[in-house]
């Protein structure tokens, strides 16, 4: 972004569920710096705290934070109605919580704790958020899927049936409320290094999250459909798409 669009650019008021996931903090801090107001939403006061700290010392505008347990989606009314009355209006959503789940564990109960943040948890916001800024005709729903949903693989199979439910519905949404002046945004990162994956094999080689955060904040910007990070996973998973079920089922993915 040149200076000039930069000196241009007024301030925004934006909403982060999952706030402290290490994708959603990189891009506070993003938008910290930039002097928008940010009303943050996760489930450890600790963290949260100090993500919002953090972004008061970088420039936010205005700060203001909920702890708070989104798997519960019979109070998501009552605090998305908290965050938009605190924060003057939402401008920009970005929907960052999820777990990953034990890929070792194949029992139900497992499946259906990750099936419901990623997806079910995930849809109730989603769809309240969509309410919002359909009414004011106006706004950005920006929503962290993966290119795991692109395709099930043996190795998180069940995380990605979650994205891929997500990555569906938010498609589903765009086609839908689009020509009502909102802008949906399917993000679809691949590895990154974060808390969330530290340990797992490979992770010196994932990702580094400040790049992809300032992809994320970008694509928002524009007002992007559907954003792969980094951009090469577009082409990676258009291979993998294309690999026929009887070679796929034998690889070791």
């Amino acid at each position: 972004m040149s200076t000039a669009t930069q000196q241009q650019r007024e301030p925004k008021k934006v909403l982060v569920l999952g706030a402290t996931s290490g994708i959603a903090e990189a891009c506070v801090r993003l938008w910290a710096a930039r002097g928008d107001s940010l009303f943050l939403v996760a489930r450890n006061t600790d963290k949260l705290n100090a993500v919002a700290a953090d972004g008061r010392v970088r420039g936010a505008a205005w700060v203001g934070t909920a702890a708070a347990n989104l798997d519960d989606t019979a109070a998501h009314a009552t605090l998305l109605a908290h965050a938009a009355d605190s924060l003057g209006g939402i401008e920009v959503a970005l929907l960052a919580f999820g777990v990953l789940g034990d890929s070792k564990d194949h029992s139900f109960a497992a499946a259906a704790a990750v099936l419901h943040t990623n997806l079910v948890a995930a849809a109730s916001a989603v769809l309240w958020l969509a309410d919002y800024f359909t009414a004011r005709r106006a706004g950005t729903l920006a929503v962290l899927s993966s290119v795991a949903g692109d395709r099930g693989r043996k190795s998180n199979y069940v995380y990605g049936a979650s994205k891929a439910g997500l990555s569906t519905l938010v498609d589903g949404l765009r086609n839908r409320i689009d020509r009502e002046g909102v802008r949906v945004i399917t993000i679809k990162p691949g590895p990154v290094r974060t808390a969330m994956t530290e340990g797992m094999k490979g992770s010196a080689n994932f990702a580094d999250v400040e790049k992809v955060a300032a992809t994320i904040v970008a694509a928002i910007d524009r007002g992007d459909d559907v954003v792969y990070v980094p951009g090469i996973w577009r082409w990676i998973m258009a291979v993998v798409r294309a690999i026929p079920e009887r070679v796929f089922k034998k690889m070791n993915l």
